[in-house]
């Protein structure tokens, strides 16, 4: 199948508008707060949450939106998390109410997410006015707007689009994400919203984001914390006009690959931007024993903090991984593994069997300069694999987690 790199985001997909202003929630009036999507038909919708036992109240109230597999809108702020608030399910609901009263849907239709402070009481009137004044000014050029209003300490924009051809049918799949901090997912990423015009049944739409989001937005780990108001929603409007998607057939495998590179940019995207980070990581894990082996180790690697300290320094600590590897919780044999460390600037083994090697530390540190670094882990022990990407891990990742509600 034949996937094409478009331009458009959330709105690429037939039939999908958005919009993102300041409506007062941040105190820096130049920083955008408030985001909305709306499709201008009925789609199926699918999501995944986090896993923390602490979690936002927009999470409740879109479980409760998505049990019939139906949307038609996404509205979501940045500035608060409205998470730990007594009276947060309360005011999400309010403001799905609101955002379908302004965009004439119902509110059972409307996904709702936040990000932000955890803790803070949700204040209602800039939201209020932000509604009314952003659903009449969504347009079909507004993802841009709409991806910069849900970033937080985020300092790029992330968003993303594929078509591909389905028969006599070109079928489009476009995402925005933000997350930056507080990110080691389990089910979900900080906050990822796709959209799509494929004809797909609400049943098959949540069999495909499950089977990509464990590969993607499972593997991406900042700095090992599981958020609170994680989430990944994706849309379906059947604009694109292909025969439904209701089985898992070649159609259907079709629009899991796109789906699949969609959220493997976002993943991408988000390690790249982790809070003080100067370095892409990138974990390949190849020869496991089993799926699940494969995963763990590649994220324990991306987890460890002395990883990516030493990632950070450009220091081939190889000893680091290994111990990393050494300590994930999963049955292999750590005397037939190798691993390989490689940028733009070249490649080189730093361990054979679960030994080290002689190897050059000057290039070494020149491969480690570079902004991404991939490491491969050979297992040797069977034929699964998994990757998992991250960042580095700087001085200014504490600066910014030190003041964060400043």
């Amino acid at each position: 199948m034949n996937y094409t790199k478009i331009n458009g985001g959330v709105c690429a997909p037939q039939g999908f508008k958005a919009g993102g202003i300041h409506c007062g929630i941040r105190k820096n009036n130049t920083k955008k707060d408030l985001a909305m999507i709306l499709s201008e038909v009925e789609c199926t919708a699918a999501a995944v949450y986090t896993q923390n036992k602490v979690y936002g109240a927009p999470i409740t109230v879109t479980r409760n939106n998505l049990m019939d597999g139906k949307a038609r809108a996404v509205i979501c702020n940045s500035g608060n998390a409205n998470t730990c608030n007594s009276d947060g399910v309360e005011k999400a609901e309010l403001i799905c109410s609101l955002t379908a009263k302004a965009l004439g849907i119902a509110p059972t239709d409307v996904i709702i997410a936040s990000t932000g402070v955890i803790g803070q009481p949700i204040v209602m009137e800039p939201i209020e006015k932000g509604i009314a004044a952003l659903a009449p000014a969504l347009t079909a050029e507004g993802a841009r707007d709409a991806a910069e209003a849900i970033m937080t300490t985020d300092t790029k924009l992330k968003e993303c689009a594929v078509s591909f051809r389905l028969g006599t049918s070109v079928i489009t799949i476009g995402a925005m994400a933000k997350g930056s901090g507080m990110i080691s997912p389990n089910m979900a990423t900080m906050l990822s919203f796709i959209t799509s015009d494929a004809a797909i049944s609400s049943a098959m739409l949540s069999e495909a984001l499950k089977a990509v989001v464990g590969d993607t937005y499972n593997m991406l780990s900042v700095d090992g914390d599981t958020s609170t108001n994680d989430m990944v929603s994706v849309m379906a409007n059947g604009l694109a006009g292909n025969p439904l998607i209701d089985s898992k057939n070649e159609a259907f495998d079709a629009f899991v690959g796109a789906l699949r590179l969609v959220a493997t940019e976002m993943t991408r995207m988000m390690a790249a931007d982790g809070e003080g980070a100067t370095k892409l990581l990138q974990c390949s894990v190849t020869g496991a024993p089993s799926k699940e082996t494969a995963r763990k180790v590649a994220k324990s690697v991306i987890n460890s903090s002395l990883v990516k300290t030493a990632m950070f320094g450009a220091d081939a600590n190889w000893g680091r991984i290994l111990c990393a590897i050494g300590y994930t919780d999963a049955e292999f044999d750590i005397g037939s593994i190798d691993v390989y460390l490689s940028s733009e600037a070249g490649q080189i083994q730093v361990c054979k069997n679960g030994f080290g090697v002689p190897f050059s530390e000057e290039n070494a540190k020149d491969i480690l300069l570079k902004s991404e670094i991939l490491i491969d882990i050979l297992m040797k022990q069977g034929d699964y694999e998994a990757t998992a990407w991250g960042c580095d891990l700087s001085y200014d990742y504490v600066k910014i987690n030190g003041d964060y509600r400043s």
